[in-house]
């Protein structure tokens, strides 16, 4: 038997108070969350808590797990980047720390030995699952911004999960905070420095990242709907033969780039993202495409609830 699950995270301003959900059916789903966190840390703990949870249970730990994600953030770094991630010891191929380390470390550990598939679902298009993840994990986000422990749900037809606070309806947090779930990192707003807060309230970059990859994909470039979520209103766009498309025009002009699989050849540590403040972020990076090799740059900015594509530029690079 296969077991067919959605994850799910949300963060209401990311960071912000975040939530995370993982939902089979009525019965059976769970949800957390944190005080602050970010979007990435909310889909990354639905997947960790879905494993260990099925893990626990004498019933689903022998069977196949087949996750539902509207995160490629979550698919690509399981599936694609964490081998050589921990060939380099847990960093990106520029040496840099991978975020969300913990979490990573966790899902690695949690995926031994069990057969489980990844699956890409199109958020907020009406997946059943999808769906009910996304309600679950906002809603957990949602009590943390107003001081409520979430509902939790019922775990596995009724029985507790790893790490899991009560179940029931939203009660008042106690002064302490909430309890930390199992592998994942809570900030504790009483104890940050000022460095640790400035840090806490920097954009997380890989975000961007993942979107750009996302705009070089087959999926996103057969897809003007899925693509328009990514782009800015006012977006400028200069491809390598110096034309320049505004955001209707590079919509109509989409297309799968005929053999050229960017995402193949690059991934999220390829791009160089570079906060240039709260709501901007910069990403540098190289790809090769049907008209040879380009510089490429972009501009995003977040609106406080989403990053869009508002500038982007590609240079031939002379042999």
């Amino acid at each position: 038997m296969t077991i067919t699950a959605a994850a799910d995270g949300s963060a209401l301003g990311n960071p912000g108070p975040a939530g995370w959900a993982w939902y089979i059916d009525d019965r059976t789903w769970h949800a957390g969350g944190w005080p602050r966190g970010t979007n990435n840390m909310g889909e990354l703990m639905a997947v960790l808590d879905l494993l260990e949870s099925t893990a626990s249970d004498p019933r689903t730990a022998d069977e196949e797990l087949l996750v539902l994600c509207d995160s490629q953030y979550v698919i690509n770094s399981v599936t694609k980047w964490m081998p050589g991630w921990k060939r380099r010891g847990w960093k990106k191929r520029d040496g840099r720390p991978v975020l969300n380390v913990e979490l990573m470390q966790a899902i690695d550990a949690a995926l031994k030995g069990r057969r489980v598939r990844f699956e890409w679902v199109k958020g907020h298009a009406g997946h059943p699952l999808n769906e009910a993840a996304d309600r679950r994990a906002n809603a957990a986000a949602t009590a943390f911004r107003d001081g409520v422990v979430p509902d939790e749900g019922p775990g596995l037809g009724g029985y507790p999960t790893p790490g899991a606070q009560s179940a029931g309806k939203a009660r008042p947090v106690r002064s302490a905070g909430p309890t930390e779930s199992a592998g994942s990192p809570v900030p504790r707003s009483d104890s940050r420095g000022p460095q640790e807060k400035e840090r806490e309230d920097a954009p997380d970059p890989t975000t961007v990242a993942v979107q750009e990859l996302a705009l070089l994909s087959d999926v996103v470039r057969s897809d003007p709907d899925l693509a328009e979520q990514l782009l800015s209103p006012d977006l400028g766009w200069t491809d390598s033969s110096g034309k320049v498309l505004d955001r209707e025009a590079f919509l109509g002009s989409l297309a799968p780039l005929a053999g050229f699989d960017a995402v193949d050849d690059l991934c999220e540590a390829d791009i160089v993202a570079t906060p240039l403040s709260q709501n901007v972020i910069l990403t540098t990076y190289e790809t090769d495409g049907p008209r040879g090799r380009a510089r490429c740059s972009s501009v995003w900015v977040s609106d406080g609830e989403r990053w869009t594509l508002r500038h982007h530029q590609a240079t031939p690079v002379l042999e």
